[in-house]
Order: C-alpha cells, then structure tokens, then sequence
C-alpha cells in the first residue's frame, strides 16, 4: 500500500517571507562588502533595502530585477507555486515597474516529494504569471533538503516613474493596500489550526498582485512605495523612514488586518520571526506602554506578498486611496503621516 506525501510545510523548518534571515543578520553579512561601482547607470542598488535593483537603459528605459523564493507555507503545491510567483512580482510593481519576464527558481528533495507535486509548484507559479501577462521563460534547479521555489524577474519602467523606498517626505499621508496577519495565518496553518474561510481569505491575499504599484508610479503625488514582506509592516516601515531621513506616525487602530488575524495572535499564534524582527530593529519603535504583546506581534508579523506601502501627498490620500479600493483592493487604508525627525516609528493605540 502506497503512502501519502508528507505535507509540504512538514519538510520545510520555516515558510513564505517569514524565512528571510532576521534584519540584523542582513545587515552583519552586508557589512564591509566590496564595492563593483560606481556605476552610473546604476539608479537602485542596495543602499536603502529597496525591492528590486535599477539599471537605466537611455533616458526612457530602466530594466528592473529581483529574485524571491521561500519554502512552502501551505501544503497544496499549485497554492505554493501561486503565493511564491505573486511574491517575487510584487518587487517589479512596488518600484513602479511592469513585469517581462521571469526565471524559476527551484529546489526539491526528490527523495520526498513525488514528481506530480513538483510539477504542480511550477503549474501554480506560471498560471500567477500568466495573470501578469509574462513568461516562465526558463530557470534553475538543485536537489535541496528542504522544498523552495520562486522566480527572478525582469521588469520595465521609465526613468522618471522609479518609486523608492527613500522617496516620503514630510506632510505625507501612508496607505497599506493589503491586510496585516499573514504570518499569524501560516503559524496556525502549520499547528492545522486554520479554518477553511481564514485559509480561503489567505491565498485571496497572497495571490492578489500588486500591479497597482505600476498605476501608483505615474502619479506625481505619490513619493515613495515599498512591499511590506518578512520583516513586518515595522521593519520594511523602518526602512521608509530611514531611507528618506523621516520618522513615521502609525495609528494601529487604522491598520487593516485579516479578519480573524488579531483573534489568533491573541490566542498565541506567531512566527519566529516576529520575535526576531524586533530584537533586529525594536529600538527604533515607540510602542504604546500599554500594547500587549500579541498586538506588537502583528506590527512586526512577516508578510508573504503582502500589499504596498505607498507615501503620498496630504491632499491626495483619500482620492488616491479610493482608487486603489476601485482598482480591487478592499482593505486599502490610510495608516499614519510622515514627519520631519529622527528615522523612527511611533504606534499610536
């Protein structure tokens, strides 16, 4: 009698965005590295964390590129090859950019897994390319330890429609596009503790691409876009405010979250990651004396395609963030304001 695979996430010792190496293990490896450049063509490298690297063409074209990959956070191959494919896009669109092509990325212990699971990641990441309008035009892949997939992925966008993470400016209003609780999601997914309609609100979330950000990048009103993905809406939050030498106001009560994401932080559901995000980057947070634990879990929960978080113009907020409703976002919301001050973030509750 033949066995069942094992479940996917039961190969995997993390899951999604929630794998990244901890903000201030990033930062130890970066340090002290050679420097190739300059190059002047050069217009995004790794100076601020931004989402994909920017090489100008001539004074019309710019090609973007990023790679993602990750281990399964669910256990339904075709959902984790559409997750991970939706994931590494969404690095094209937060820089303004629209995608062209991409590049698998693929690791697999064959020993494990039966070849039909395999091909299924693959089908699940082409079909979210196909949504975008692009090819799987090729790609690489090793026998792991550990299931991984993603993509590397080449985009276009004009000079003057790059949106970086250092770009909010004082006076600025903030959006997030997408809601908060992914990790929490996937931490009582691996415990079989989510239910099927939080399941289903999930992949709703993670498949959704952000193309919005390609929209967002012709508007002169809107100053800087980043994903927010495995350090948190903190984390990649932080890297807005430093990278533009601002410091953020976020009120948590206006933070949109998955509908049942603040119950299952409550009732101790968490990522590892959670807690090292804020070991790496806690000390440039002020919380709220009074916020428990759980709540301070969900700021710094890792996202696996999680939505934009887009600085704009004051006066524009609102009509910008109905756009983004119109344009099939439900949970769009305006969070906090950008000000002048020492690269922070302070949570209002």
């Amino acid at each position: 009698m033949s066995q069942s695979p094992p479940r996917l996430t039961d190969l995997a010792h993390g899951g999604g965005c929630g794998c990244k190496l901890a903000p201030s293990v990033l930062q130890q490896l970066l340090a002290n590295q050679p420097q190739a450049g300059p190059f002047a063509n050069l217009l995004v490298g790794t100076e601020t964390g931004d989402d994909a690297a920017v090489w100008q063409i001539d004074d019309e074209n710019c090609v973007i590129a990023t790679t993602d990959f990750f281990m399964p956070m669910v256990d339904d191959p075709r959902d984790f090859g559409r997750i991970a494919a939706a994931n590494a896009l969404s690095d094209i669109y937060a820089m303004g950019g629209t995608p062209i092509m991409a590049l698998a990325v693929l690791g697999m212990p064959l020993d494990k897994l039966p070849v039909e699971t395999v091909r299924a990641i693959l089908q699940g990441g082409a079909s979210i390319c196909a949504e975008a309008g692009i090819p799987v035009a090729g790609g690489h892949s090793i026998d792991s330890a550990e299931p991984i997939y993603g993509l590397a992925v080449i985009g276009l966008c004009k000079p003057g429609n790059i949106r970086r993470n250092s770009g909010a400016r004082p006076g600025d209003v903030l959006i997030l596009t997408k809601g908060i609780g992914i990790g929490i999601y996937s931490a009582a997914f691996k415990k079989q503790k989510l239910p099927d309609d939080a399941y289903a609100e999930m992949m709703a979330s993670t498949t959704l691409l952000n193309r919005i950000g390609h929209k967002l990048a012709h508007d002169g009103d809107v100053h800087a876009i980043t994903d927010v993905t495995g350090f948190g809406l903190l984390g990649h939050g932080l890297e807005l405010a430093r990278g533009g030498n601002v410091s953020l106001d976020i009120d948590y009560k206006r933070i949109p979250f998955l509908t049942q994401a603040e119950a299952l932080a409550e009732a101790g559901f968490a990522t590892g990651a959670s807690g090292r995000n804020w070991t790496s980057y806690g000390d440039g947070v002020v919380l709220p004396a009074d916020l428990p634990a759980w709540k301070r879990a969900l700021l710094t929960d890792p996202q696996t395609s999680g939505g934009l978080l887009v600085a704009c113009a004051a006066d524009r907020a609102e009509s910008i963030r109905t756009a983004i409703e119109a344009a099939g976002y439900p949970r769009v919301s305006i969070i906090g304001s950008v000000a002048q001050g020492e690269p922070a973030i302070r949570i209002a509750h």
